[in-house]
């Protein structure tokens, strides 16, 4: 019987044969940290060994300071320095300061994912990793600290859903509303503790910045991973960053011809709409024209789903074929993942233009993923975002978000109501 990707990484890291259901401890790869919850895991560490405790592998431990970065208040600054201490006593290099952006978005670009890397962290998206064939998993602050001593943690082994997508998106759609389609049609439990293959013709021709946005979001159908095994430019741009060994990794962990799945589905984009995730759930989905002219107050641009150089690129477009600006009233906010793809945007002359267009251009930081970053909606107003959840309150107190793509956003900022980008982009 043949094996699926997440049964061969997990043989891979327990160094034994698994079977799904097993429970098996494995080794990890890198553990990681964020500026929201690092300084808990530290200070639980330090107290558990009296302050004279080592981590197991100080090259297998990184932080990264992307929730509030730069640190909003004095509480922010503390915790913060309280890792930076912690990891030069460790002797831990790993230190994404508050300069670099979206923490795995930052690991990728650093060359520290591998096909095949079992890696942990404190952020409930860290499974967008599996967008390189990376088993990455959030965990709690105790899972961490645990790791941290002997370099290693246990999970059961899931069963895998296969996906496979054909076809061509149409103008003015793309995966982000692909992802959508998919959320609405399998709902918030639909791939519960599954791990999720992606397959077809579109898989294969989309840009690292479509497989992010499509596994960022498995967490939000309750799944444990999406996996798509590199290739092509997105295999090249790989090795460049994390050495040849990636293609022997491809090659040995991809997925059996025989590989049993627990359900198999499929998708064809050629006729697929502009799709929105309206208030307040990431599955109540509907096509955007059908919401189009509702009332929006504010439009939100990046996130770990959709904050690559070709999301603010396709953002871009829209705001260049409509030969306008942002509409009056409306707020308009652009975050890109790092400082990498920052540097991208200035290159092309996106920043000025955005400027210029009355949009808000920030630096690379998570955002507006919680009402913790400056742009919090007040109660009662109603936001667009490009992020990956959307329940009440979530960026502000009694405030409504849909979740959409960067291209229909755009298209909302500049007539100042929900606009299906097809609209602009003609």
């Amino acid at each position: 019987m043949g094996k699926t990707m997440i049964e061969k990484i997990i043989r891979r890291a327990a160094g034994k044969e698994v079977k799904v259901g097993e429970r098996v401890w494995c080794n990890i790869d890198l553990s990681t940290a964020r500026d929201f919850g690092g300084a808990n895991c530290v200070l639980q560490f330090e107290e558990v060994t009296d302050k004279k405790g080592k981590v197991w592998d100080p090259d297998k431990v990184a932080f990264t300071f992307d929730l509030q970065a730069p640190s909003h208040s004095e509480k922010v600054s503390t915790n913060q320095k309280i890792i930076r201490e912690f990891a030069k006593k460790q002797g831990i290099k790993k230190v994404f300061d508050v300069d670099w952006g979206i923490g795995q978005h930052v690991l990728l670009e650093n060359g520290l994912v591998k096909p095949g890397d079992v890696i942990l962290g404190t952020d409930s998206h860290m499974n967008l990793l599996g967008a390189v064939g990376a088993f990455a998993t959030g965990v709690g602050n105790t899972d961490i600290v645990a790791s941290w001593f002997e370099g290693t943690n246990w999970f059961r082994v899931p069963e895998t859903m296969k996906i496979t997508v054909n076809g061509k998106f149409a103008k003015g759609v793309c995966m982000r509303d692909l992802l959508t389609h998919i959320v609405g049609t399998l709902g918030a439990d639909g791939m519960f503790f599954l791990s999720t293959e992606f397959y077809g013709d579109t898989i294969e021709r989309s840009s690292l910045s479509d497989r992010i946005t499509l596994c960022s979001m498995v967490t939000e159908m309750s799944g444990k991973i999406g996996l798509i095994m590199p290739n092509g430019k997105v295999l090249d741009w790989l090795v460049e960053r994390a050495g040849k060994e990636v293609v022997d990794r491809v090659k040995s962990l991809s997925a059996d011809p025989d590989a049993v799945y627990c359900q198999e589905l499929e998708f064809n984009v050629d006729n697929l709409e502009p799709m929105t995730s309206c208030p307040d759930a990431p599955d109540n989905v509907k096509k955007v024209r059908e919401v189009a002219g509702e009332h929006v107050d504010q439009v939100h641009i990046g996130s770990c789903s959709n904050g690559r150089f070709e999301d603010i690129s396709a953002a871009f477009e829209v705001l260049k074929a409509s030969k306008s600006k942002v509409a009056p009233g409306m707020r308009a906010i652009i975050t890109p993942a790092t400082r990498e793809v920052m540097l991208q945007c200035a290159e092309a002359g996106y920043i000025q233009k955005f400027l210029e267009a009355g949009v808000i251009f920030t630096n690379p930081t998570c955002a507006l993923c919680t009402a913790e970053h400056y742009g919090a909606l007040p109660s009662g107003d109603v936001g667009m975002s490009t992020t990956n959840r959307n329940f009440i309150g979530k960026v502000g107190k009694g405030s409504h978000t849909y979740l959409a793509s960067p291209m229909t956003a755009m298209a909302t900022a500049i007539r100042g109501k929900i606009t299906d980008p097809r609209d602009i982009l003609g």
